[in-house]
């Protein structure tokens, strides 16, 4: 198996409030637990600026090889930022609309049909801040329901609000309870492309990824975490509709983790998504290899996206599982086991152990990507090379 020795990465970040910066910070973390598990050495550089993808280079090397990655990232933090920024009432009242038109356009029947754990992981939010919601108007109603003077609502109503700014709101915070709301107003916005000006911020990504593309490299690797996945198959969909050749002579690797692609293309306003689903799957230089785990509730374990997207006759992504427990000591799991975004988060984050799936060595080692769709507990990586000598020198990207 030949090294790969130059490649390029486009990454596309779940849901969460970090930017590109913050991002970098996480890859650099989890790329030292990594190389400490594993016996290499790795270097992240700084982060660059590059249009809606900036980019920052990591160096590895064992004894017989040396790899250059140059990994972008197409963070959607502006949404997060923007859907997180407005007041309680603004984010409630529009994430009650954002599930109403999931209920509406589908997506729960959808959810419950082929991923009834992923169904509950939708409710969950809702249903806790009307329970939420509820005990407060009870609270404002105690005056009416015994029967005392209209005067004693000067006490419920206060009470009712410290109950809810006091006990109840940062309870429901330990269940990110308002950012799933916005998540859900992002997956609305993704399906349909008719809100949020959804629509021109992919065709900006679009321009900076097809830049980033055209720095010559032994392996193009697309990776893409829960959210990002339904950004990455616009983005990289509308670049194919635009330039069908673009990815020929090219190897293309795309890594779906933990992927929520049908969270948005099961709604039946997501017919571009849909649409570019198959337009990735049937790209003969393009290696979809989908990356699921059992622990993990947020996504759509063993389910054929492409086949659900309508498009059963065309090739399908290779499903690959991995076990979370098998990367992470004993402890560590048992801490972040029941946190369900913790748990999610793992895919991108580093190993305390060796194990089949590792990240960084996905997007920063020596290995093809699309070998990683073959390893196993029993048939794990191998970072010593059958018949390499020492690693040629490795010039920079760019250069």
């Amino acid at each position: 198996m030949n090294p790969i020795k130059k490649r390029v990465v486009l990454h596309f970040p779940g849901f969460e409030p970090l930017d590109a910066s913050a991002h970098r910070a996480r890859y650099d973390r989890s790329a030292k637990q990594s190389a400490k598990a594993w016996d290499y050495s790795a270097d992240v550089g700084q982060l660059q600026p590059f249009g809606m993808a900036p980019y920052f280079d990591v160096k590895t090397s064992g004894a017989a090889w040396q790899t250059l990655s140059r990994v972008h990232i197409l963070d959607h933090d502006e949404f997060v930022g923007r859907l997180n920024g407005r007041n309680f009432f603004s984010r409630v009242v529009q994430g009650y609309l954002a599930a109403a038109r999931v209920a509406v356009g589908g997506g729960l029947f959808g959810y419950f049909r082929h991923a009834w754990r992923f169904g509950l992981f939708f409710i969950f939010p809702f249903l806790l801040m009307f329970v939420g919601l509820a005990i407060a108007a009870a609270i404002v109603a105690a005056p009416y329901a015994a029967e005392l003077s209209v005067w004693h609502f000067l006490w419920s109503a206060p009470l009712a609000a410290a109950f809810m700014i006091f006990a109840f709101l940062p309870f429901a915070a330990r269940f990110h309870t308002l950012h799933l709301f916005a998540d859900w107003e992002l997956a609305v916005a993704m399906a349909g492309l008719n809100r949020l000006s959804a629509q021109q911020w992919i065709e900006a990504c679009a321009t900076s990824a097809r830049r980033a593309l055209e720095e010559p490299a032994d392996e193009y690797v697309i990776s893409s975490h829960s959210m990002g996945s339904s950004i990455a198959v616009h983005v990289i969909g509308l670049l194919l509709e635009q330039e069908p050749e673009l990815f020929a002579d090219k190897r293309v690797v795309f890594t779906s983790l933990g992927s929520a692609i049908l969270q948005c293309a099961l709604l039946r306003s997501a017919h571009v998504l849909r649409s570019r689903v198959g337009l990735l799957a049937r790209c003969q230089n393009i290696h979809w290899i989908d990356v699921h785990c059992l622990t993990d509730a947020i996504h759509f374990y063993k389910v054929p996206v492409v086949a659900v997207c309508g498009h059963k006759a065309a090739p399908q992504a290779a499903i690959t599982t991995v076990r979370f427990k098998t990367m992470l000591t004993e402890e560590h799991y048992r801490k972040i086991k029941r946190d369900l975004l913790r748990v999610h988060r793992q895919y991108v984050l580093g190993p305390d152990e060796r194990a089949a799936f590792d990240f960084t060595l996905m997007t920063a080692g020596p290995l093809p990507a699309s070998a990683f769709a073959t390893f196993t507990r029993a048939n794990m990586p191998s970072l010593a090379l059958a018949g390499e000598g020492p690693a040629e020198r490795v010039a920079s990207i760019g250069g």
